[in-house]
């Protein structure tokens, strides 16, 4: 498949750090790259955005094959590895970059985000209203080299193995057919 085949989605749940290492994962996903959107702040760093003063969110963009694996199913990944009832917090991390998020690519995709959302305060799945915010994608930057891959270069580490790990270990048990084989 090429990259003019794929399909992009970009998704904020919190640490980037946690949530590329969950989409990695999936049978499917060509690419996950994390990075910054949600602000017209051109061209912003790590400090810059641990700040919380720019605007943006720590988001992932994922490249995904639409044949294999649906937008839709992306969003059930998504709202099943963090919570959604929080706002500007995931765990411990707290700010707006830490927001939970929906960065909309086309007219199809705010539509699909925005029946997920109703749908699942409807089935009061969660103990609060969803509160993650739906927008259209105004500009995706990615995150310094340092923070690709980073489940993947440093899983031993407390960080990882206390928030991380545990996402991964829901991730494989709730969607274990839609992991890549060998995940």
């Amino acid at each position: 498949m090429t990259m003019a085949e794929m399909k992009l989605a970009t998704l904020g749940g919190g640490c980037f750090w946690c949530t590329e290492a969950v989409f990695v994962e999936l049978e499917g996903v060509q690419k996950v790259t994390s990075g910054y959107a949600g602000s017209p702040v051109e061209n912003p760093t790590y400090e810059q955005v641990c700040t919380g003063r720019t605007g943006h969110a720590e988001v992932v963009q994922i490249a995904y094959d639409p044949a294999t694996i649906g937008y839709g199913d992306l969003l059930d990944v998504f709202f099943a590895t963090h919570d959604p009832t929080t706002l500007n917090r995931q765990g411990a991390d707290a700010g707006t970059q830490y927001r939970s998020v929906i960065f909309t690519h086309d007219d199809l995709q705010r539509e699909t985000a925005g029946n997920k959302i109703r749908a699942l305060n409807d089935q009061q799945l969660f103990p609060a209203p969803i509160v993650t915010q739906v927008e259209p994608l105004p500009r995706f930057w990615p995150a310094e080299d340092y923070h690709q891959g980073y489940f993947a270069g440093h899983a031993s580490q407390p960080y990882c193995q206390a928030v991380i790990n545990p996402k991964l270990t829901k991730l494989r048990q709730k969607f274990a057919a839609r992991l890549r084989k060998g995940a």
